[in-house]
């Protein structure tokens, strides 16, 4: 009982651990218009459809606060994947998608425009100030001119990272099928 704990969290870090180190890496034939696929997001996508809302939140703010430590933590990765784990596993719940790789990568291309969205909201956002009118002049100047950047760049890391979501989704599904234990 303790033995296949143990080896289940084994799996769960390990898989965490090459998800983060895929994270810095840039392999050739990986990229599509030089953004990668977003490995992170891939996992709690694959951990969140499995489990409820409030693992799914956990795993996307523990996540997001590692990703915040490998880059710059502000704006912060933890709010865009704690609501991706929270919208996975609400989706996984009310059985509008089954488990397999067309509806995983469907999950994974959505979330991954959400959490791009969020992400770039957060960029466009002016530093607290207290004249409220200059700050709203200042977010939507922001918006408007990185929009176009944020639909290629949106779009892209959607696209790269559903076609590679199957390829963290399978074994970890396997695994977690076969395990005795799943958490």
């Amino acid at each position: 009982m303790y033995r296949s704990s143990a080896i289940n969290w084994v799996v769960i870090v390990s898989s965490l651990a090459a998800c983060s180190i895929l994270m810095t890496l840039r392999l050739p034939g990986v990229e599509l218009l030089d953004i990668a696929p977003n490995w992170l997001l891939i996992w709690v996508v694959c951990w969140s459809v499995k489990r409820s809302m409030v693992a799914g939140c956990f795993a996307g703010i523990v996540l997001g606060w590692l990703l915040d430590g490998m880059t710059n933590p502000i704006p912060t990765h933890s709010l865009s994947l704690a609501i991706v784990g929270i919208l996975t596993a609400r989706l996984h719940k009310t059985r509008y998608l089954q488990e397999d790789f067309i509806s995983i990568a469907l999950i994974v291309f959505g979330m991954t425009v959400l959490a791009e969205t969020i992400m770039g909201l957060q960029f466009a956002l002016p530093h607290l100030t207290l004249n409220i009118a200059s700050a709203l002049d200042k977010f939507l100047l922001t918006l408007a001119s990185q929009w176009t950047y944020h639909q290629q760049a949106a779009l892209a890391s959607a696209i790269v990272s559903s076609l590679w979501a199957p390829v963290v989704y399978y074994p970890l599904n396997r695994w977690w099928q076969n395990s005795p234990n799943t958490n």
